[in-house]
């Protein structure tokens, strides 16, 4: 019991990440922020891979890489202008990006297995 107190006290607690700092110009930061809220705006809760899909498709030029964007997007949450929702499906998670203004039932409506509804007489 004294070498577990000794262990734990021993290690150093992970140090605390600090708020992300974009190196864009605030022009081409604007661009690609209202881009990625439109997207996520207009189709729903997504998910990275599909969020990145979407931004292929609109051709956005601003946006070097998929890393890049996954940037952009923990810069938009901490900015409050978008949230990450955590849909669990059976023993696997889904995380979904989506606006403030979405209902929390219709976020995790996708993938997520329907209730049945019992017939009164």
């Amino acid at each position: 019991m004294f070498g577990t107190a000794i262990r734990f006290l021993g290690k150093k607690p992970k140090p605390k990440m600090g708020p992300i700092e974009l190196k864009t110009p605030p022009e081409q930061r604007q661009t690609i922020t209202r881009v990625l809220f439109d997207i996520v705006k207009e189709h729903g809760p997504l998910t990275i891979e599909d969020t990145w899909q979407h931004v292929k498709e609109v051709g956005l030029k601003d946006l070097t890489s998929k890393r890049h964007m996954k940037i952009v997007l923990r810069w938009m949450r901490e900015r409050q202008k978008l949230r990450l929702v955590c849909n669990h499906v059976g023993a696997h998670k889904q995380f979904l990006y989506t606006t403030w203004f979405t209902k929390p039932s219709a976020a995790q409506g996708t993938g997520s297995l329907p209730i049945k509804q019992k017939n009164h007489p």
